[in-house]
């Protein structure tokens, strides 16, 4: 790492004891690439320049859109699913770097200085001068970060064997029109059971969990380049104007704001 003449490493291991609060790693990814469970020395900041990400933990998941990042604190176990490709940016931060920095997982909105600032570290050395641009840098990205609004991007995962079951059958197919009285067979348990787990152990009730996962589908459709009409009408709204409003309401933006969607 300290030859400034090679490529920059896309290890992520080669990054955990740089001697600065900052540094940052592009790596790119083909559509379907899965990475397996793991964890980091420091916090880190995914960010998707293009495609989409899921990234989940055994309790969460979330989506994670273009022009948007997920912030994982260090030691948090996580995997990666890559919808699309992905061209990504990997801001790894030393722990006690900052202030008021996340304390759990959540998917951040990134601002047009923000994403301007990971790219341009990106450009310094890996071993940037702390006193210099590289420092000012790394300095203004730590605020950036503490003051990112987060988005209502996560997908909470019971641990619960038998809700488990019903929420990896929606998640594999969102588009299941079938009532929570139609899912006590596949879960073993009676409707009023899998309401009241749904509740307590995701705290939302089916009809909100469902659609959430209906709406992170759409949203990769969105980024895809499929037309809204479309999305709109398998998603059971009407009119574009009624899905996208129910869409901004659950996922804190509006569909159009998707700079890859049609």
């Amino acid at each position: 790492m300290n030859d400034m003449t090679r490529p920059r490493s896309t290890d992520p291991l080669d990054y955990q004891a740089v001697p600065r609060p900052v540094a940052a790693m592009a790596k790119d990814f083909p559509d379907g690439f899965h990475v397996a469970p793991h964890s980091h020395a420091r916090d880190q900041l995914l960010y998707s320049v293009s495609g989409t990400m899921r990234v989940h933990t055994g309790q969460e998941a979330w989506i994670v859109p273009p022009d948007r990042a997920v912030y994982i604190p260090a030691h948090v176990t996580h995997a990666i699913d890559i919808r699309g490709e992905v061209a990504m940016r990997t801001v790894y931060v030393r722990g006690g770097a900052a202030d008021r920095l996340p304390g759990a997982p959540a998917v951040l909105e990134v601002s047009d200085l923000l994403r301007s600032l990971i790219l341009a570290l990106i450009a310094e050395p890996v071993l940037y001068d702390e006193a210099g641009r590289g420092g000012a840098i790394a300095t203004l990205i730590l605020s950036e970060i503490a003051a990112a609004p987060p988005l209502p991007l996560v997908l909470p995962m019971p641990r619960d064997a038998r809700l488990r079951r019903v929420c990896s059958a929606l998640l594999a197919d969102p588009s299941q029109q079938a009532s929570l009285d139609a899912w006590a067979d596949l879960a073993g348990a009676s409707p009023r059971t899998l309401a009241r787990l749904f509740e307590r152990e995701l705290g939302l009730t089916f009809s909100v969990w469902r659609q959430r996962v209906r709406f992170h589908s759409a949203l990769e459709a969105l980024v895809n380049g499929e037309p809204v009409r479309l999305i709109a009408e398998r998603n059971g709204y009407r009119s574009v104007s009624a899905f996208s409003a129910a869409f901004r309401r659950t996922m804190g933006f509006p569909p159009s704001s998707l700079r890859d969607a049609d």
